[in-house]
């Protein structure tokens, strides 16, 4: 477990509330676990745009996002929000540094569609920035605001807002990282009849998709994981809201879903 490294998305949820994933993750670093920390923070960049007239509006489970939506966007995950994560882990004793995925080049991302905006894809994940934050014995706490690099307008911004679920997929992948978990508020992936499925693979998964039992914001974090699992990255999707859920994930604790390749 040492020198693996294991990849965390955290939502929006975390932030404000007083639950335990932060101690969590001060308590593996301090145990020689190398983390990377992938967060969003959507509920905050909704209530931000609402403050300034500004209706959010999404496509499957994803922002649509003007140009005025970016600038708020970009604003809250990559200030506000990545910064009272890492104030708060670093307050606790742990050792964090606050990027985003325009630093270091670290994901280069296109243009999706110009129907949804300012939302991009991921195209390259340059994994320097993290290496070294690594090496250093940090934290990286990644926000989703990637660099703008491919098939970009002069006029356009310089970056873009990716969600963050394929970010932690990618960075995986690219890492070589022993596994990927994605802390929710709910234990697990459900089939119709609301049950936790265990264990899914790729097969079933994108019959599940199809089908409509998995939609909205829980369609991203399948894709991802199915994209990280190809590289031999153990996938999880868990409950982050139960105490002490990280460092139970971390242990064995039984609970969530595994995503495998069959």
């Amino acid at each position: 477990m040492m020198n693996e490294i294991t990849v965390i998305k955290i939502g929006g949820s975390t932030f404000g509330q007083h639950d335990t994933t932060l101690d969590d993750l001060v308590t593996l670093q301090s145990e020689g676990v190398k983390l990377i920390v992938v967060h969003g923070g959507g509920a905050t960049v909704t209530a931000w745009m609402k403050k300034q007239g500004i209706e959010a509006k999404f496509v499957r489970g994803e922002r649509v996002t003007d140009r005025a939506a970016l600038e708020i966007a970009t604003a809250v995950l990559s200030g506000l929000a990545n910064k009272e994560l890492v104030a708060a882990i670093n307050l606790k004793g742990g050792r964090a540094a606050g990027i985003s995925g325009v630093d270091g080049a670290l994901i280069e991302s296109r243009l999706r569609n110009p129907d949804m905006g300012y939302v991009g894809d991921v195209v390259k994940v340059n994994t320097g920035i993290l290496q070294a934050l690594l090496s250093a014995g940090f934290m990286p706490i990644v926000s989703p605001i990637s660099l703008f690099s491919e098939g970009r307008n002069n006029d356009a911004p310089g970056f873009i807002n990716v969600n963050g679920d394929p970010i932690a997929g990618t960075i995986a992948a690219a890492m070589g990282a022993a596994r990927l978990i994605y802390m929710t508020d709910v234990d697990g992936v459900k089939d119709s009849a609301g049950n936790r499925i265990k264990k899914m693979t790729a097969a079933e998964a994108e019959g599940l998709i199809q089908s409509g039992v998995i939609s909205g914001g829980m369609i991203p974090k399948i894709t991802a994981c199915l994209k990280a699992v190809m590289t031999g990255t153990r996938a999880r999707i868990i409950d982050g809201t139960r105490p002490n859920a990280l460092v139970k994930e971390m242990r064995g604790q039984d609970g969530g879903t595994t995503l495998c390749k069959e």
